[in-house]
């Protein structure tokens, strides 16, 4: 049975930044508030070109760098958003078209926060069967197009941005080592975004109601959080045979500072041992593990042969962990620039739009 590297990683954020001194201008706090009650001092808004898919193909082009992997030798794409462009088609497949990924299945996964793991743990599952070589799996968001501007609860939180990862099939021993998903729709209404679905189509009732926006109970959900956090990572740590002590890094997803400092009491772990950047990009959602991970090896905190626990919690609710040994780039004979794809991928495109067009031009006289 092959086993699923992590052989490249990406991360993607806007250049604006939105700092807890303008949000205080739009609505009743504090920087100091913020800081207090969540750690978060700015975080990143996408501008109006800027979109989930936009942000992943940025992420996965480094990821795809990093692991020398051509983006036609990709066999899946899952994309695990929060904020994706449409109902349908997936934002998955918007990724798939731009980077020129050819051969690739793609699609998106929905389980909020935690979609980063759930996807992470269903790609390396596909590799493990067997089925596919070679996934690209990511989390991408602009979840501040949800936000309502005039909610202090919420607007404080979120920020936009995409991170990625390349899991490959080797026989080495190593990777994906465990993983735990878990589940409890009796929480559904304490995080939720009820407007736009075929239960409350957008109409103008549902845009008068703020239903398009982000509501939360946050109180709940921190009393949730502050549970399943340290809770998850154990679990993942038993099923891979792992103790604490056998772990270099736990990288956290970035919804609060406290509710990463009671998870690290609950382990009996120094904060030291806690991946967080929080502070800098608030809560991206499924993009928040990847880009933390990202970080953390770019700083030089992560290394070929650590092992690492991500954790995470959100809407649904939803909550998990996985536990992985991060290996790095696979040997391979020369560096793949992933970039150069995109100008074919765009031409292939475009091509494949006028083909149809032309397909339709003569069904349509023969009809």
């Amino acid at each position: 049975m092959p086993y699923a590297h992590i052989t490249g990683w990406g991360m993607s954020v806007p250049e604006k930044v939105l700092t807890n001194e303008e949000i205080a201008q739009r609505v009743d706090t504090s920087d100091q508030w913020i800081r207090e009650m969540t750690g978060i001092r700015e975080r990143r808004i996408a501008r109006d070109r800027e979109f989930p898919s936009t942000l992943a193909v940025e992420a996965s082009i480094q990821a795809l760098n990093v692991a020398s992997l051509k983006p036609t030798d990709v066999d899946l794409i899952i994309c695990a958003t929060s904020s994706p462009e449409y109902i349908f088609p997936a934002t998955a497949c918007l990724i798939q078209d731009q980077l020129g990924a050819t051969k690739a299945g793609a699609f998106d996964l929905s389980a909020a926060c935690t979609g980063f793991i759930y996807a992470l743990n269903m790609g390396a599952q596909a590799i493990r069967s067997g089925s596919i070589k070679n996934a690209l799996v990511i989390g991408a968001e602009t979840l501040s197009r949800f936000v309502d501007w005039k909610d202090r609860k919420t607007c404080i939180l979120f920020g936009d941005g995409a991170g990625a990862f390349v899991l490959q099939a080797s026989a080495t021993p190593g990777g994906v080592l465990s993983a735990v998903m878990h589940s409890d729709g009796s929480g559904g209404d304490l995080l939720s975004l009820s407007g736009g679905g075929s239960r409350h189509p957008a109409t103008e009732q549902t845009v008068r109601d703020g239903r398009h926006y982000i509501h939360m109970d946050g109180r709940e959900v921190f009393r949730f959080a502050t549970r399943v956090m340290g809770q998850a990572a154990r679990e993942a740590l038993e099923l891979a045979g792992l103790t604490t002590a056998d772990v270099q890094w736990i990288i956290p997803h970035q919804a609060n500072f406290r509710i990463i400092e009671t998870a690290a009491k609950y382990l009996k772990l120094p904060l030291e041992r806690f991946v967080i950047n929080v502070d800098r990009y608030g809560n991206t959602s499924t993009a928040s593990i990847p880009i933390a991970a990202v970080e953390a090896f770019q700083k030089g905190m992560l290394k070929s042969g650590d092992k690492v626990v991500l954790v995470g919690f959100g809407a649904g609710l939803t909550w998990g962990a996985l536990a992985a040994e991060w290996t790095g780039p696979l040997p391979l004979e020369r560096p793949v620039r992933a970039e150069r794809y995109r100008t074919w991928a765009r031409a292939r495109s475009l091509l494949r739009r006028l083909l149809r067009f032309v397909e339709g031009l003569i069904w349509g006289r023969n009809s």
